[in-house]
């Protein structure tokens, strides 16, 4: 028979003690600390009359941040608890033992001006008689002695007190008193009135903690494994540092942190902290003295010192461009031009994307400087590798480890330099990288200057991927024919040519005194340079394009100056042209303006020539003499400019009837074609037409005009073929007084880009074929239109002349 748990009939007024995050089962002894005065309060009204033992209702609160809660804040099922004993603490609070007697239900609260007091009904457990719970009990001994044993904190007299108990309703409020259960679980089991119920909530909750703190106990015991594991790699690392230190050794654990801390402040992405992480590891494994050692650590300072995160921010003003590029260089109209352009894309678009550009010019133009005025307009870095002679590919991607002295290329190095990761890079000389068998560094440079591609450069010495993408990449070369083709492709050409002789002594007075000047020391006492004397020098002992001779020679005056000012003798401040010889020597340029001149006999030529100094005038000379109809090419040429005099010959006998000239003259006659300056080498198509117009005056013997020059290409039919670099020939036939100039009429529209003040002094003449340049070059000559018009008595041969006379018409 089985009865339900009864509630006395007896109503109880007691007062009520609220409990924060504190459950009190029957059978239980706490010390409480009682603080609010409510409590307080209820303490001092549980004192009756005479022995009677003080008695309060300890009731859990839901939620413990109430301070004064009502009776929907506390539970319904509380303990009644009698006071053992009350001790009045210094700052007036109590503390008190008390133990719990039985379970009540509170009925209602009521709030007296000094506690509130209960109306509670105590419950009594129910009784099975049938039921036998020796099974349950003993289920919940074995959990409970298990959850003491895995180093709960209980002690063990407890303990064994709450396992020498016999009744169930005991042996639950025990247990369920001693475990570590949250306060809402805890009061769940209080409300529980079966003990039956009890003990299988019981076995629940012990089941679950013991799992937790089998899991505890693991954690416990592999933090105290690794922990025993540190404190021994400690006590070594201490020992070895005594060690090092009695050998007069230095400490390499200091050596090792500083690495660590290096990695750790170096922003590197998380796949490369990773590969450093673990290059360090195996460096602090390794004997302090093997070369292996030096490798890893020359690897680990190299991935440290880069810049991952580090860079400036861009600030373009187009406008603050401009004007920077007009303070650093004189003319370069549509350089700059491009430039500002690019800039300006560079500013809306807030990313560097599209053909990287390279700058083509003649030697002293400026495209160095051009690269450091963007750096200063966008207020980066500026970083220069020069790739003249450049041959190994590891200068551009790096040597592996594996080679002694190995390091990164010296793109990457360059970047740890500038300690930036977006400055200006120049790569100067483009044009200047040969081939052998260590490898093609133009094929390296690919992967360099390919935006889709250099987002991952992959330097062979660190073997991690670098972000080159947000660099500027400017290319330089001298010409552009020497770039190879896959490279040039990528890259957008922008042609600098030399500056006329007007523009040079601009730059002479307004960059190259004022510097020299300053340089030289000779601010307080400058030396003046007349336009006439700037003149002079360009003329007299410079040959180039650019600036770089005049910079030198203004130098060596300066010098000069300097020199008498630190002797105290009275130096000549004001250079006149008759100075010039006393101070720089004998003019080093031979007056090729006196050359071209001074030609008096027919079968000379001038055409004008493009080299990697700029713009020249060659001078063509062709004499015929007696022999086999050979033809004797001099002058250091090439073999398509000697293509090209095979070509003049042959458009010359070909036309040689029309001009009253007979076969007998080719066939008795050898031709002989020179190019002043023997020692220079030559090349290229554009003198066929010079070669043309020299051979037609000595087989005619007429004088070609001497402020006549002409550039083209000659087919063997006789037609002229545009050629390039015009604008550089043109400010040379200015430079060595030529008024008229010959051009191929294909060019008519690249001659409309050129400024008009820049060639004003030239009279151009533009001619499709040959035919069209004979009445130019010989106005007396005329013109048959085939051999068959031509009257007999007109023709000549070689028969009829002296042997030592050129034929004529």
């Amino acid at each position: 028979m089985k009865k339900g748990a009864k509630a006395g009939t007896e109503l109880m007024d007691l007062p009520c003690l609220p409990l924060r995050d504190v459950v009190i089962f029957p059978g239980m002894s706490v010390p409480l600390f009682v603080g609010r005065s409510g409590s307080i309060a209820a303490v001092e009204a549980s004192e009756g009359p005479g022995k009677a033992p003080r008695q309060v209702v300890a009731v859990a609160q839901k939620d413990p941040s109430t301070k004064d809660p009502a009776k929907r804040e506390l539970y319904d099922v509380g303990c009644i608890a009698v006071i053992k004993q009350v001790v009045r603490m210094p700052d007036a609070t109590l503390k008190i033992v008390v133990e719990g007697k039985s379970r009540v239900r509170i009925d209602s609260l009521n709030r007296t001006r000094e506690c509130l007091m209960a109306l509670v009904q105590p419950v009594e457990s129910p009784v099975d008689v049938e039921s036998d719970l020796s099974g349950l009990m003993r289920n919940v001994s074995h959990r409970f002695e298990e959850y003491v044993r895995l180093g709960q904190k209980i002690p063990q007299e407890s303990a064994m007190a709450v396992l020498n108990l016999a009744d169930a309703a005991r042996l639950s409020d025990s247990v369920a008193a001693q475990i570590f259960a949250p306060p809402a679980v805890k009061q769940s089991l209080l409300e529980e009135f079966s003990p039956e119920k009890r003990l299988y909530r019981l076995s629940e909750i012990l089941e679950r903690e013991i799992d937790i703190a089998k899991l505890e106990n693991k954690i416990r015991s592999q933090v105290r494994k690794q922990m025993d594991v540190n404190q021994r790699e400690y006590y070594l690392a201490e020992q070895m540092k005594a060690i090092q230190k009695e050998m007069g050794r230095p400490d390499s654990r200091e050596d090792f942190d500083a690495l660590r801390e290096a990695i750790e402040k170096a922003g590197m992405p998380p796949e490369v902290k990773e590969k450093a992480d673990k290059e360090l590891a195996r460096l602090e494994k390794m004997p302090p003295l093997t070369p292996e050692t030096t490798v890893a650590r020359n690897y680990i300072g190299w991935l440290t010192e880069l810049p991952w995160t580090r860079k400036t921010e861009d600030q373009i003003d187009v406008r603050k461009a401009q004007k920077i590029l007009d303070e650093d260089h004189y003319g370069l109209d549509k350089p700059k031009e491009r430039i500002l352009e690019y800039l300006a894309v560079c500013k809306l678009a807030e990313q560097i994307k599209g053909p990287i550009l390279c700058l083509v010019g003649p030697p002293g133009v400026g495209k160095t400087s051009l690269g450091k005025s963007i750096a200063r307009a966008m207020s980066r870095e500026f970083v220069r590798m020069s790739l003249g002679g450049v041959r190994d590919e590891a200068e551009i991607r790096g040597h592996r480890r594996t080679y002694v002295g190995s390091m990164p290329g010296r793109i990457l190095q360059l970047l740890a330099k500038a300690k930036v990761r977006n400055p200006v890079f120049l790569l100067d000389e483009v044009d200047k990288m040969s081939v052998d068998f260590r490898g093609d560094p133009s094929s390296a440079l690919l992967e360099v200057l390919d935006p889709e591609q250099n987002r991952h450069f992959v330097d062979h010495f660190l073997e991690v991927g670098f972000d080159l993408s947000e660099c500027l990449f400017i290319t330089t070369a001298n010409v552009r024919f020497a770039i190879p083709p896959p490279l040039l492709d990528r890259m957008e050409v922008i042609e600098l040519s030399g500056y006329t002789q007007p523009e040079k002594i601009q730059i002479a007075k307004s960059f190259l005194v004022p510097k020299q000047t300053a340089e030289n020391g000779l601010s307080a006492r400058p030396v003046k340079l007349s336009d006439d004397v700037i003149g002079t020098i360009i003329r007299r002992y410079t040959n180039e394009a650019g600036v770089r001779d005049l910079e030198r020679h203004i130098g060596k005056i300066f010098r000069r100056a300097a020199r008498a000012v630190a002797e105290g003798k009275r130096a000549k401040l004001a250079i006149r042209e008759s100075d010039l010889e006393k101070i720089l020597g004998v003019p080093q340029v031979h007056e090729k303006r006196t050359l071209l001149s001074a030609r008096s006999e027919s079968g000379a030529a001038a055409g004008l020539a493009w080299t990697e100094r700029g713009g020249d005038v060659l001078l063509v000379e062709v004499s015929r003499i007696p022999g086999r109809g050979q033809l004797i090419l001099t002058g250091s040429l090439g073999d398509v400019m000697k293509e090209s005099g095979m070509a003049a010959l042959t458009f010359a006998r070909k036309i040689a009837g029309r001009l009253g000239v007979g076969p007998e003259l080719f066939r008795k006659s050898d031709f002989h074609i020179h190019v002043a300056e023997g020692a220079i080498p030559k090349d290229g198509p554009s003198a066929g037409i010079t070669i043309a117009s020299a051979l037609l005056s000595a087989i005619l013997s007429e004088h070609i005009p001497k402020d006549l020059a002409m550039t083209g290409e000659i087919t063997l039919s006789g037609r002229i073929l545009p050629v390039g670099g015009l604008r550089s020939k043109l400010l040379a036939a200015q430079r060595y007084g030529i008024r008229r100039v010959v051009l191929p009429r294909e060019n008519e529209p690249q001659i409309r880009e050129i400024p008009s003040h820049e060639i004003a002094q030239l009279k151009l003449d533009y001619v499709d074929r040959m035919e069209d340049l004979i009445p130019i070059l010989f106005p007396k000559c005329r013109l048959h239109r085939s051999d068959l018009t031509a009257e007999p008595a007109t023709r000549r041969s070689a028969q009829s002349l002296p042997a030592s006379m050129p034929a004529a018409h």
